[in-house]
């Protein structure tokens, strides 16, 4: 059995569904003010839901880049601070501009539409637009950063 390819529709649900695990740890780390390995570490012992290893793979890589996404994020938001988002959006552009930036194997299209789609799913109803608008800003200038 060969492994699955890249556009394989099956490998995408599974990245889907590690996005949206790795989005709850970053989003409860946030929110209980603790660190995300730690929770993620918690979540993984629990194992109910799953942590997919890309979950894990994606917690580290913020956790990892956070200062220099969080300088990104607050840049090309125009108009809001961090503090002023929603946790869920922040930690959500924290996750799209990871995927977007340091993830040569994730094409841009993939991470800036899987960020959309998590927006419309688990934000407002403006998320989405917001969130496709500043990971967008960020693709136009990706090649300088």
């Amino acid at each position: 059995m060969s492994s699955p390819r890249p556009n394989d529709p099956d490998r995408r649900s599974a990245r889907r569904k590690a996005r949206k695990r790795a989005l709850d740890i970053l989003f409860e780390a946030d929110v209980r003010g603790t660190e995300p390995l730690a929770t993620a570490r918690d979540r993984l012992a629990q194992s109910d839901p799953p942590v997919p290893d890309y979950a894990i793979t994606l917690v580290e890589g913020v956790t990892e880049k956070r200062p220099r996404l969080d300088e990104l994020i607050s840049t090309y938001a125009e108009g809001w601070t961090l503090d002023r988002m929603p946790a869920v959006d922040r930690n959500l552009l924290r996750l799209g501009v990871y995927e977007l930036l340091f993830r040569d194997d994730i094409p841009d299209a993939v991470a800036i539409d899987e960020a959309v789609d998590l927006a419309r799913e688990l934000s407002t109803d403006e998320s989405p637009r917001f969130v496709n608008g500043l990971l967008g800003r960020l693709q136009l200038v990706k090649a300088e950063l």
